[in-house]
């Protein structure tokens, strides 16, 4: 069973910064895609970001040109850049395989204050 264990979060201002990161347990981490997904207080979870074991993103378009997903094979470790942080981008970011597996991990919770 894979393990997520997602890191990184905290409180920052408006247009500030943060990288969180996703450590993934099992061998299968170099060929999976993998997704960020957040969950806002009151609606349900959307993806905003996923990279392909190939190394392709994409991204939701209220993120695009904002955040950036990346990936550290050796590492077994997925990360998301995020920069000019808005109060809309609050919620709780999950990392999971793309598509996901039913099993979450705690998430890191990423508040921005205006």
């Amino acid at each position: 069973q894979v393990q997520l264990v997602e890191s990184g979060g905290g409180l920052v201002q408006t247009g500030g910064s943060l990288r969180l990161s996703c450590a993934v347990s099992g061998s299968i981490f170099s060929i999976m895609s993998m997704g960020w997904y957040r969950q806002a207080p009151g609606k349900q979870r959307e993806l905003v970001a996923t990279i392909t074991s190939g190394r392709a993103t994409d991204y939701a378009d209220s993120v695009k040109g904002r955040f950036t997903i990346s990936r550290d094979n050796a590492k077994n470790t997925v990360y998301l850049q995020m920069n000019s942080l808005k109060p809309e981008d609050t919620a709780v970011y999950y990392c999971n395989r793309y598509p996901y597996f039913p099993s979450w991990g705690q998430g890191t919770q990423v508040t921005v204050s205006s």
